[in-house]
């Protein structure tokens, strides 16, 4: 049984890893229904949580069907750290995530996500700060490191725990690569041979498949899967890995009432949750992902990405639905 802190999450659980823009309540909601074992929220500035800034805040709205969840949150100041912890245990979340591995230019170069690869002791410190700002259990998401000359993963992640981070999710790419070339699971594998290690350690990067999933979990020996950029306009992946697991057999595609279902209720969740004008443009970058591989969607691909109208966007849902009834569809892979 994998435990974070006193959190139970099942011997060998699949998470949904927190992206910006992406990991909101509408589309948890989704990946919990497939079987998600433990979401994370987007990644929410403590500068804007500090300063009670709209955005931020509203990333911390938790539903209690989602639970258990975790907060993440990402910054380089250590006091702005520990402010944000203790308004982060208000919204009351099972677990508080820090991001040591966004690497995105504008996240690093204020020394924040990935940009603390750069200096790992002030990442233990504000590791450590994090972990006594709060009750909650602390996590940590990160990469291999900076660079290929700069990984040091075994022993960020022996220190990180000796202050008393609870887990640890590597994405197995260095800042460098951001999201090229292969992830590398060896190094995750060293992490879990250092007989030191007792913490949870999840593997992240290119599972995009449930033969995939299984072939690492043996491999390399995690603890668990955290599953980002597979999982967008797909929260079936979680169902179709789980099933696999239990029975060796792949579950066949999501058909097309079951994808335009989905984008439907994402759809209109969106706009409950953000308003009617976000909810809709936020929507766009999803379309293409539930309608992958479908020929002839491009026509209708181009109207939801460029209607502004709630009913007008249903509607074009509902004739992808009846022009491609019957049509077997292609898995969703990337």
């Amino acid at each position: 049984m994998v435990k974070i802190g006193g959190i139970s999450l099942g011997d060998f659980p699949l998470l949904l890893a927190p992206m910006e823009d992406v990991s909101d309540p509408p589309f948890r909601a989704l990946c919990k229904e497939q079987g998600a074992d433990m979401m994370y929220t987007e990644f929410i500035s403590v500068e804007g949580l500090i300063r009670d800034a709209d955005k931020s805040r509203q990333k911390l709205d938790i539903y209690e069907q989602e639970r258990p969840i975790g907060v993440q949150i990402f910054g380089a100041k250590l006091d702005s750290m520990m402010r944000a912890a203790e308004i982060v245990e208000e919204a009351r979340p099972e677990v508080l995530d820090i991001n040591f591995g966004c690497p995105v230019k504008k996240v690093v170069r204020r020394m924040e996500g990935a940009g603390i690869l750069q200096d790992i002791p002030r990442m233990i410190h504000l590791a450590k700060a994090t972990v006594e700002a709060t009750s909650l259990p602390v996590t940590v998401k990160t990469r291999l490191g900076w660079d290929a000359d700069s990984i040091q993963i075994v022993e960020v992640v022996e220190r990180l725990q000796d202050v008393g981070i609870r887990a640890v999710s590597i994405h197995a790419r260095t800042r460098k690569q951001m999201y090229k070339g292969s992830a590398d699971w060896s190094w995750i594998a060293r992490v879990k041979e250092n007989p030191r290690i007792h913490i949870p350690v999840f593997g992240n990067g290119d599972i995009d498949s449930p033969q995939k999933a299984l072939e690492y979990r043996r491999k390399y020996g995690v603890d668990g899967i955290m599953i980002g950029r597979a999982s967008i306009g797909n929260p079936w992946i979680f169902r179709d890995i789980k099933h696999y697991f239990a029975t060796g057999e792949l579950l066949p595609p999501p058909t097309i009432d079951e994808r335009v279902d989905a984008a439907r209720r994402h759809l209109l969740h969106s706009i409950r949750w953000k308003g009617e004008k976000l909810g809709v443009l936020e929507m766009r970058r999803h379309y293409t992902n539930y309608f992958r591989a479908l020929p002839g969607i491009k026509p209708y691909r181009h109207k939801l990405v460029t209607l502004d109208e709630p009913d007008a966007l249903l509607e074009v849902l509902e004739q992808i639905r009846e022009k491609f009834a019957g049509l077997e569809t292609a898995r969703l892979n990337p």
